[in-house]
């Protein structure tokens, strides 16, 4: 197949559209569904970021993506129980033994509101553990090298026989160029493929040169994470995952912040009282979703509030405080952060330490990288300079 047809673009009105190879053949089988044009915006940039956690790490891998930039993307490290419950996985028999599902559990658990209709890319043959999570989920599609015929199954039955299920040759590789147009102009450039290693983190600025093998490979799931994510963005990750992604803000602090803020989320959802929340039976699993984040973050409804709270629980939960949100987030600490460009000021470094960051990586190269390096030293932090930027567009 040179080329597949597509309903429209970007938006309905967008017509005719398609996507094609100007040599050989396209690399995808379509399996179920019909992909849209964003559904392969996702599916590509994601299969890219699995495809490299997996060489690099030597793990299965997993992201979950949604308009382009993914959500989460984690390797297959085992969950403890209390991630499990937090995650909503505790239930699914035989999770241990399956790396990508565990990845993929990791990876759809980490944000799950902003997951929410995802496209998912797993970097191995999905198996029956993996589709089983995937298919109770909300969500457009999944690419992947392959798939188990039970695994399969599962998934086509999903969105009523509608669920986008895309296989990809593993053995792909693309032409150095590439090329897109914006307002009928043509912009070509190399692709980027640049590797992120352990080796690109040796060049530690700090005084603490402490960086562990765990912490290199958390390091190195935030730049790999990063390197597919629109710009600006900053990634926070640790136990082999990303836990907060912050991307396309104009100013690099508010990337922190964001991240920070769906970092600081994540490590909530283990707290007690948010897994001891009493929910109604009835309430679905993206509802709880909201309603676990009304709860920590106390935004647009008090969920806690009487005429609030009988629509979500079986009884009334006392809140969580801010004082007990700030002691719980005072005891975590070896969080890894990444940024794909220099942090201008310490504000970032500031604001990362609230989020138990001790470990970062960041290309360098400001003239007041002395002040960056200055504040985290104040607080023991080790901070390797890459010296590459890592934007993408």
């Amino acid at each position: 197949m040179k080329e597949l047809e597509l309903k429209y673009g970007c938006n309905p009105n967008q017509k005719p559209s398609r996507i094609f190879m100007e040599e050989g053949e396209l690399p995808i089988e379509i399996l179920c569904g019909r992909p849209g044009y964003i559904n392969f915006l996702d599916a590509f940039n994601a299969w890219q970021l699995v495809k490299e956690l997996k060489e690099v790490l030597g793990l299965p891998a997993a992201t979950s993506f949604k308009h382009v930039s993914p959500t989460s993307a984690a390797v297959g490290l085992p969950l403890s129980d209390t991630l499990k419950k937090a995650c909503f996985v505790d239930d699914i028999e035989g999770l241990d033994e399956s790396p990508l599902a565990c990845a993929y559990a990791r990876a759809r658990g980490t944000d799950r509101m902003c997951s929410f209709g995802d496209f998912i890319a797993l970097s191995d043959v999905c198996d029956v553990t993996t589709a089983k999570l995937i298919q109770r989920e909300i969500s457009d599609g999944v690419i992947a090298p392959g798939y188990e015929p039970e695994a399969l199954e599962i998934l086509k039955s999903k969105r009523k026989g509608n669920y986008n299920v895309i296989a990809i040759d593993p053995n792909y590789v693309p032409e150095e160029t590439e090329r897109k147009q914006v307002y009928g102009i043509t912009f070509e450039q190399g692709r980027n493929n640049f590797e992120i290693n352990r080796e690109l983190l040796s060049n530690i600025v700090t005084d603490n040169k402490d960086l562990s093998d765990a912490a290199a490979r958390d390091l190195i799931v935030a730049l790999i994470t990063l390197k597919y994510t629109q710009s600006n963005s900053v990634c926070y990750a640790v136990d082999g995952q990303a836990i907060g992604v912050g991307a396309g803000q104009q100013s690099r602090i508010h990337c922190t912040r964001l991240a920070g803020g769906k970092a600081d989320t994540w490590h909530l959802r283990q707290h007690e009282k948010v897994l001891n929340l009493p929910f109604l039976p009835t309430l679905g699993r993206a509802d709880r979703d909201n309603v676990i984040d009304g709860y920590i973050n106390q935004n647009e409804e008090d969920v806690c509030a009487d005429g609030n709270w009988q629509k979500y629980f079986s009884k009334q939960p006392a809140p969580i405080t801010m004082d007990e949100q700030k002691a719980y987030l005072s005891t975590i600490s070896g969080v890894a952060l990444g940024s794909d460009a220099f942090f201008p000021f310490d504000d970032n470094i500031e604001r990362a330490k609230r989020s138990g960051v001790s470990y970062i990586a960041e290309p360098g190269g400001s003239i007041r990288d002395d002040v960056v390096i200055g504040c985290c030293n104040k607080y023991n932090m080790v901070m390797s300079f890459t010296g590459m930027r890592l934007f993408h567009h």
